[in-house]
């Protein structure tokens, strides 16, 4: 079973540090990095990877450390595949 590793937005990190995470821990390269925190700014929320559960699990948990050691609130969830 696949899940979505989902980031969501607040009003406090910064797009490029979203941008970064996307291409830290997702692999995206800057454009898709930078389409996909755009959709997170204006919708609310998107879609960093899809992944089997541990390894969605494992992103998620480095994403936030990584956001809280660099003093911003960024979340991600962990979401079944419809």
């Amino acid at each position: 079973k696949n899940y979505k590793v989902i980031l969501l937005n607040d009003d406090y990190t910064p797009m490029e540090f979203v941008v970064d995470v996307l291409m830290r821990f997702f692999n995206k390269n800057e454009f898709e990095a930078g389409v996909i925190t755009v959709d997170i700014h204006e919708n609310g929320s998107g879609l960093a990877g899809v992944f089997n559960f541990d390894i969605a699990e494992t992103k998620t948990y480095h994403v936030i450390e990584y956001a809280r050691d660099n003093e911003f609130p960024l979340i991600a969830e962990i979401k079944e595949l419809d």
